[in-house]
């Protein structure tokens, strides 16, 4: 069986989620390596490198959270050092996620089933409109949706070549980074999702480190300026599509 680094983004003021994880993750046998996250709260937007706020604003129809910023950063740091490692695939996972017993042989079953995949999302939001390419020995299907964005980034499979297309194509933010994920008709990035989700998210996960939904309220576009928003989503759908099929 192909071995699988696992890395854990976990914010330094969040000890609970870290230890949660760990003890999950010892009593299943399953090796985890700590990468800390990046509190975007903590960071001016002044001080922000390597972000379109213009275009960020227009394809998105609001403005970017400061928890956005942060989560998109950590996850390009992990990508980073996973890329500097001798590992060909990881693991990347989210602190607010349920490690379950068999999670591990469940994703090595998809390598094997489908090698071509540079990227498997193994939690999502929602998968409406999925497209079947393989079903594993565990009886998970893996494939395409056509709806989406699908919503999380909480955890996912990505091998190395993936990781240097994502590197390559998505350095600067211009979509919150579990949209920007999805984009493989854009990244170039072969990607696939499974039907029903391998992990589930925790308890922690109904206190978003991100934004809670009134924060998110707050920074959307109204009116006429969100035109061009609605003829970028539709583009975009449209395009997503044609990806799946």
């Amino acid at each position: 069986m192909e071995t699988f680094v696992i890395y854990v983004i976990n914010l330094e003021r969040s000890p609970d989620r870290w230890n949660t994880i760990l003890s999950q993750a010892n009593s299943i046998g399953v090796s985890i390596e700590r990468v800390p996250g990046v509190d975007g709260c903590a960071i001016r937007s002044g001080d922000w490198i390597n972000v379109d706020e213009k275009k960020f604003e227009l394809r998105n129809g609001r403005k970017i959270l400061p928890g956005e910023y942060g989560c998109y950063k950590a996850h390009l740091s992990v990508l980073e050092m996973f890329v500097a490692s001798p590992h060909s695939a990881a693991i990347i996972v989210e602190d607010d996620v349920d490690l379950t017993e068999n999670f591990l042989p469940r994703v090595a079953a998809i390598r094997d089933h489908l090698p071509s995949a540079e990227l498997v999302k193994l939690l999502n939001h929602r998968a409406k409109g999925f497209r079947e390419s393989i079903v594993t020995a565990y009886g998970d299907r893996v494939g395409r949706c056509l709806h989406g964005p699908q919503g999380s980034a909480a955890c996912y499979l990505v091998t190395r070549s993936g990781a240097i297309k994502l590197l390559d194509q998505i350095q600067t933010m211009r979509y919150p980074y579990d949209i920007a994920l999805e984009r493989g008709w854009k990244t170039g990035v072969e990607v696939y999702t499974v039907a029903n989700n391998i992990v589930n998210l925790s308890k922690h996960s109904s206190n978003s480190q991100i934004a809670d939904r009134s924060q998110y309220r707050a920074v959307k576009i109204r009116g006429l300026r969100k035109m061009s928003t609605h003829v970028i989503r539709a583009i975009e759908y449209l395009r997503r599509i044609w990806y799946a099929l």
